[in-house]
């Protein structure tokens, strides 16, 4: 199924899937006011190009972590994907490699972090929670290390899950014939029962760890060498917190407005970020993401890449990895030509005195 644009293919995706599972994709927490605001900060923000620049060749890759890219595009982790098509994360996978890309494989996927490996040509990044369990924690980590997998993306902004009452009032849980693959029967089952309300927003809420502080950051440090990205800051001083604390990188983020409600937008959060850290460490974000010229505002404000989520997931409920392929690719070529556009032929010609 064809898409010129991410928008369309939320269109397109949203008349194929059920009601139950888009809701589950495109909503967010209470009145949605923070969901709208992340597509909205891009709105805000005005480009005032450049002319009579040498843009016959552009060049868009990049370094994430030591790690050569062909854009500063990295898939966002993005959970149970298998209930948007059958190829599910293994097929973003494929499409991410295939295309010189980061992929972020999330804790509550329904591929095995291995699964997800065996089939990787580029390079893997692992969504981390921690756990009441540390032990769940730890070995989720060691496995990772072992597969092959090149960076932790630490989840912080879920000391309780957000009340997506779009869920609530689905009555949101897993079909039996998929699964939490990381987890064991034992632990994955209960996504799986029916009660009143979200299975979700119970299953997280008996999982997560609401004691988690930046002192134990210090143990996960002892537990992996991995490098570490800090995903859901929004705060400079919690910026500077994670360089303090060892970070190699943060994902300013307020979890695709799944979260705090009314929380500030990614976009909007950035300039202060970026400016607390300089360039001690990555400064990535995420949130609202459909345009190339998205991106060019959100590195334009101090970021070196982006994460994107729900337009790439739309892309691979349409046509599964082609899909996501395609969608992921059209995000690039858009960036390319915003480039040329903007008169900024590489990364860093993308400077601050493109906005307006």
């Amino acid at each position: 199924m064809t898409f010129q644009n991410l928008h369309e293919a939320e269109l397109l995706a949203r008349a194929k899937l059920s009601a139950e599972t888009y809701d589950y994709f495109a909503g967010g927490a209470n009145d949605e006011v923070t969901l709208a605001d992340n597509r909205r900060a891009f709105d805000d923000v005005a480009l005032r190009y450049r002319v009579l620049v040498d843009v016959s060749r552009r060049d868009l890759t990049t370094t994430l972590l030591g790690m050569a890219v062909t854009a500063p595009i990295v898939v966002a982790p993005m959970a149970f994907q298998q209930l948007a098509h059958p190829d599910g994360e293994l097929g973003m996978t494929r499409a991410a490699g295939g295309l010189g890309l980061v992929m972020t494989a999330s804790t509550f996927s329904t591929a095995s972090l291995e699964e997800i490996a065996a089939v990787a040509t580029g390079p893997l990044w692992f969504q981390l929670y921690v756990h009441q369990d540390r032990g769940i924690t730890r070995e989720l980590v060691q496995r990772a290390a072992g597969a092959g997998y090149r960076a932790l993306v630490l989840t912080v902004d879920v000391p309780e899950i957000g009340r997506r009452e779009r869920d609530e009032r689905n009555g949101f849980r897993l079909s039996t014939d998929l699964r939490v693959a990381n987890f064991d029967n034992r632990t994955g089952a209960p996504l799986h029962e029916e009660i009143a309300g979200s299975r979700l927003a119970a299953f997280i809420h008996g999982m997560r760890d609401p004691s988690l502080t930046w002192e134990d950051l210090e143990w996960l440090r002892e537990i992996s060498r991995l490098p570490l990205l800090i995903k859901g800051v929004v705060r400079p001083d919690d910026a500077r917190r994670a360089v303090e604390h060892g970070a190699n990188g943060v994902v300013v983020s307020n979890h695709g407005g799944r979260q705090l409600d009314t929380a500030i937008a990614g976009l909007r959060a950035l300039p202060d970020i970026a400016e607390a850290v300089g360039d001690e460490i990555l400064v990535m974000m995420d949130g609202g993401i459909r345009r190339g010229t998205d991106i060019v505002k959100a590195l334009a404000l101090g970021a070196q890449a982006v994460m994107v989520g729900r337009p790439i997931l739309y892309g691979l409920a349409l046509d599964g990895e082609a899909g996501a392929r395609r969608a992921l690719g059209l995000l690039r070529n858009e960036l390319d030509l915003a480039m040329a556009l903007s008169g900024a032929p590489s990364l860093a010609d993308i400077t601050p005195d493109l906005l307006a």
